[in-house]
């Protein structure tokens, strides 16, 4: 559970339909995330290799160890505008405790975050400050640290998250937004919508980053990874169907009804929660604590990121696990500030760096290591394989649907999505 979650899938369902929104992406999850994640987890686990070279270690003498690189390309591009976001919860800690909620109307909301935004250097100091945590956390050992807080702070986020979204859908005019949310219009589904949906699976889900790979890796013969895949993607989807709860209905509350205030895109979570903490009466004293486990989630998140990047650097490079990080780290942090000094100022294709950066990674390099990583299982290694590995802890009830999947339905797919990005964002066709 990260950014993704908490932050993206609210503001991608209010940019693309709400429950529409929703719909397309569960059927995503179940076509593309599940045979994606079980080939990455068995990818991982039968190579025993890092990102970059387990595709090579599966499939030796072949160019598949880009598929790898590109996967942790990915990885870091988005580490770098990742930070950026993180870097506003430190933020924004700071505005709930020091009561800076209090008394603002809407448009003092969004002012102070377009205020805060554009500055020349405050956003820039706490992007810093996250990559010099996230930097800290890898160096001294993940199981160590954030694994032991993770088992703590992660449920309390998912309580906090629960009581909030009640809280939101009892307000007066919070109604409108929880049929929004919950209903489906389905003349606002179009192409887009599906781009948008398989954007947010590659993101929420951390596939095609190397993450997986790695995570794998790490593996016992006696895991089950159809069992552990099925609950990734129930709680994971569950905690960010609790965000939109708590983040779409609120925007028609504070709003007056007015569903276009949903397009606020990156800055949604930043403009509508502190409104709702403001209200509550010790609500200085629960923005803190939210935005606090917010950025908790975000480190546990961007150290894995890092792990699969600087594991994939130091196997390609010899440079050692210290050096790699220091390396990883002046990259993301010179990447990331220009993602903070250009937000909302410079364009590139008509998006900002930020949201370039966002499309690079998810509409781009993504899916297309999804649908190698699906060619290779599918034609390389043959699903059998994959089936054999998982039947190791007990019956692989899926096996004829994974191996159509991975065959015969995720690579047309994903190519057809990718391929139509690219002519949308090129303006060839307007989907």
């Amino acid at each position: 559970v990260g950014l993704g979650n908490i932050w993206r899938f609210p503001y991608e369902t209010g940019n693309h339909g709400g429950a529409a929104f929703i719909l397309i992406y569960l059927g995503c999850i179940f076509l593309l995330g599940l045979p994606i994640m079980i080939a990455e987890f068995l990818i991982g686990r039968r190579s025993r290799a890092n990102t970059a070279r387990a595709y090579q270690t599966l499939a030796p003498g072949t160019h598949w160890r880009w598929v790898g690189r590109m996967g942790v390309l990915a990885g870091f591009l988005i580490l770098s505008y990742y930070a950026v976001v993180a870097g506003w919860t430190l933020e924004y800690i700071l505005e709930a405790a020091t009561n800076g909620f209090a008394g603002k109307n809407s448009g003092e909301f969004i002012s102070s975050f377009q205020q805060f935004s554009s500055s020349p250097w405050r956003p820039v100091v706490w992007l810093v400050a996250f990559l010099l945590i996230t930097h800290f956390i890898i160096v001294k050992g993940v199981e160590k640290g954030i694994e032991k807080f993770s088992r703590v702070l992660m449920p309390a986020l998912l309580i906090l998250t629960i009581l909030l979204s009640i809280f939101v859908v009892t307000r007066p005019g919070a109604g409108a937004g929880v049929a929004y949310y919950l209903k489906p219009d389905f003349s606002k589904l179009s192409m887009m919508t599906v781009l948008a949906a398989l954007g947010q699976l590659f993101f929420s889900m951390s596939l095609a980053m190397g993450i997986m790979i790695t995570y794998g890796s790490y593996l016992r013969k006696q895991d089950h990874i159809e069992q552990s895949v099925r609950q990734i993607e129930v709680f994971d989807t569950l905690v960010a169907f609790l965000a939109g709860l708590m983040i779409v209905p609120a925007v028609f509350v504070y709003s007056g009804g007015d569903e276009s205030a949903l397009g606020k895109g990156p800055s949604l979570m930043f403009v509508t929660l502190p409104k709702v903490f403001a209200e509550m009466k010790i609500g200085s004293l629960i923005g803190a604590g939210f935005f606090i486990l917010v950025l908790f989630a975000a480190l546990t998140s961007s150290v894995s990121v890092m792990e699969a990047i600087v594991s994939g650097l130091d196997d390609r490079y010899h440079w050692g696990r210290k050096k790699a990080t220091v390396i990883c780290y002046i990259y993301a942090v010179a990447l990331g500030i220009c993602c903070s000094l250009g937000f909302g100022k410079f364009t590139i294709f008509g998006f900002s760096i930020l949201d370039f950066l966002d499309f690079v990674s998810n509409s781009l390099l993504m899916p297309v290591v999804g649908m190698l990583t699906c060619i290779m299982v599918g034609f390389v290694l043959k699903p059998q394989l994959i089936v054999n590995e998982i039947e190791l802890n007990g019956p692989f009830k899926m096996k004829k649907f994974y191996s159509a999947m991975v065959k015969w339905i995720a690579p047309p797919c994903l190519l057809a999505i990718l391929i139509s990005s690219i002519l949308d964002t090129l303006g060839i066709v307007k989907l």
